[in-house]
């Protein structure tokens, strides 16, 4: 995948933070526990997250990501890592997780890095795309990508609650709630929303296009995508969401 634009990230999909901030709400705070966010983007979860344990870490594979968030929270320590190998083993409390899982392809593979790092009775908080995210916005951008002689391979992992379910219980994990939600998501910027959402998730189908080929694909998605994303002032992203609080 091509590097993260940091500045577009939280300039104009801050809402991947604000939503996540939901997800908080199942991470027991208690000062001598160690929590890692995994996933962490510039930041803005692992600094709440510092108020719940005095020992964080947050790690990102994007090195653009890792330094935004180290000089906005240079009290907190962040590291480019890989998701599928993680450099702990049994050091965490537990590990928080949001808007990353559907980037991983090998969810096995990550599950097992997972229950690697945790302690005995360690606690697994996350939420990612489930299951049908994005369809609409998706098959638009698939389509679109083949008329113009460019080949999409689809890059997300979003799976079934119920397929998750069984790969926590494969990798030792007990699960305390599993469940996917529509959660239909407001773009900033108004009738910019949508361009500036497929730049940023769909950089590196993006990057392999002249700039004019560019806008004239995301002008034929916003075309296809406008009768059911798009009220007249603004756009709506079709997400759908699975959330998971497991342990070991």
């Amino acid at each position: 995948m091509s590097e993260w634009n940091a500045v577009l990230y939280d300039n104009k999909h801050d809402f991947v933070a604000e939503y996540g901030k939901g997800l908080l709400e199942f991470v027991p705070k208690n000062k001598n526990q160690s929590i890692l966010d995994l996933g962490c983007g510039t930041g803005t979860l692992t600094s709440q997250l510092a108020n719940f344990a005095d020992t964080v870490i947050g790690v990102d594979s994007s090195a653009n990501m890792i330094e935004k968030a180290q000089k906005q929270y240079a009290d907190i320590k962040f590291m480019v890592c890989d998701a599928l190998s993680l450099p702990f083993e049994k050091q965490f409390d537990v590990v928080f997780s949001n808007a990353v899982f559907h980037w991983i392809a090998d969810h096995n593979a990550l599950l097992n890095q997972v229950h690697k790092v945790l302690k005995s009775n360690g606690l697994l908080a996350c939420e990612f795309g489930a299951n049908g995210n994005i369809a609409t916005i998706e098959n638009a951008f698939m389509n679109v990508c083949r008329n113009f002689g460019y080949e999409y391979n689809p890059k997300f992992n979003f799976p079934t609650s119920e397929h998750f379910a069984d790969l926590l219980k494969k990798n030792g994990f007990m699960i305390d709630k599993i469940y996917d939600y529509d959660r239909p998501t407001p773009l900033k910027d108004n009738e910019r929303g949508l361009a500036n959402w497929i730049k940023q998730f769909f950089a590196s189908d993006l990057e392999l296009m002249s700039e004019k080929v560019q806008d004239e694909i995301i002008k034929k998605v916003e075309d296809l995508t406008k009768e059911s994303l798009w009220n007249g002032s603004k756009w709506t992203a079709d997400y759908r969401r699975l959330r998971v609080i497991a342990h070991i």
